[in-house]
């Protein structure tokens, strides 16, 4: 997301103009805009007009539109963003107070505005969303794919995206293959054939260029998970080996990157399996998924070894943060990115207000975890919030607060 202008104020109210250069962009701007703020950018409009005649012409005409949002439409398959409200300023085919419904576009600007008000209705630019703006706009490029995983079994593939923020399903790929007879070659042929529709498939998700058999300064090869049950991976990684020793050589660049391991099937929810396997897990020590996938697996080492330095749920870790159990030395705030989603203002307020208050206050670390992604999901299953202690607390004094 390339950031245009930003005249931010400091009592947290202002704009920023912002121009989404991909699709991850869509699910940046998702989580930026919300129900109540103020959304400016170019709409195309369709106008019906009535002749002299009585007959009736249809038009379409673009505008530019201010509405002050009432619903966010996401479609995480396509990354496509839809925000509906009302029309704020009046056009020559628009009037103040009609209902339209703004389809963001890459590359194309819009201006998100939040207000804050004595109201207590306007949230204006929290911390929180501060933070997101900030993840939101990528100068260096950093939010590319951090790897690819490709979760299969005979005749069925699913294609997916591992990003910083969200791990994405990118294509199923989804064929009949014959099953095995014996002295009989048509279930080679359709594996063989399942193979080459997959890298097909595969590399025309990736981008990847097919034509250059050297690597570029401003290519990188991401790690390439394999996953499957029983030997199809390993076919498909052999398949792979064969065709860039014979008819594309550029296919050696990839080699390399190509991590061969087993899940139990080749369905999408196989996915969290594949990524806590060792071999993964060590190519992705570095990556942002990764530490988050840590940071959770230490929390729940935690709960398993009862040792009374690992929370979870509101009302229990607001407690702990009360008696100043999440500060400096250890003590890690873990909240859920979509608590921030709610469209109630007390409650997105009132999880501002912790974070605010262990960062800046109690001296603590704060992680906000996506829930597009396998951490944030278990973090979901917690309640969305929790926290690791820097010294223990008995639960009864919890219960007792």
């Amino acid at each position: 997301m390339k950031l245009i202008k930003n005249k931010i104020e400091r009592n947290g109210s202002g704009t920023v103009t912002l121009c989404p250069e991909e699709p991850e962009d869509m699910w940046h701007a998702y989580n930026l805009i919300r129900p109540g703020d103020i959304l400016q950018a170019r709409a195309i409009r369709r106008i019906t007009s009535t002749q002299e005649t009585g007959s009736t012409s249809t038009a379409r005409v673009q505008l530019m539109l201010r509405i002050r949002v009432k619903n966010l439409d996401f479609d995480p398959q396509s990354s496509q963003l839809h925000v509906g409200g009302q029309i704020m300023n009046e056009t020559d085919h628009t009037k103040i107070g009609q209902h339209h419904t703004l389809d963001l576009e890459l590359n194309r600007n819009f201006t998100l505005e939040k207000e804050t008000g004595s109201d207590g209705e306007g949230v204006g630019w929290d911390s929180i969303a501060i933070e997101m703006l900030k993840d939101a706009v990528d100068e260096g490029g950093k939010r590319r794919a951090e790897a690819v995983a490709v979760v299969m079994q005979e005749g069925l593939a699913h294609i997916c995206f591992i990003g910083q923020f969200r791990t994405i399903l990118k294509q199923k790929v989804e064929m009949s293959v014959p099953r095995k007879r014996h002295g009989g070659g048509d279930h080679d042929k359709g594996m063989s054939k399942f193979y080459q529709v997959t890298l097909d498939t595969l590399l025309r998700q990736m981008e990847f260029n097919t034509s250059s058999t050297s690597l570029s300064s401003t290519e990188t090869v991401r790690p390439l998970l394999l996953a499957s049950p029983g030997f199809v991976a390993a076919g498909f990684h052999k398949y792979i080996q064969s065709v860039a020793s014979t008819t594309t050589p550029a296919l050696k660049r990839l080699l390399p990157s190509i991590i061969v391991v087993h899940s139990a099937s080749g369905y999408l929810h196989s996915l969290s399996e594949v990524l806590q396997s060792p071999a993964v897990k060590a190519v992705l020590a570095d990556t942002k998924y990764a530490r988050e996938t840590k940071l959770m697996d230490d929390f729940m080492e935690q709960l398993r070894k009862e040792t009374n330095k690992a929370t979870y749920g509101p009302r229990e870790v607001e407690s702990a943060v009360d008696q100043g159990a999440v500060g400096p030395g250890g003590g890690v705030l873990i909240v859920s990115n979509r608590l921030f989603r709610s469209q109630d203002v007390a409650e997105r307020k009132r999880w501002v207000s912790l974070v605010d208050r262990v960062r800046d206050v109690e001296g603590g670390e704060v992680r906000v975890l996506s829930s597009d992604h396998e951490s944030g999901r278990r973090l979901d299953g917690l309640g969305g919030v929790a926290a690791l202690l820097t010294f223990p607390i008995i639960e009864e004094d919890m219960d007792s607060d």
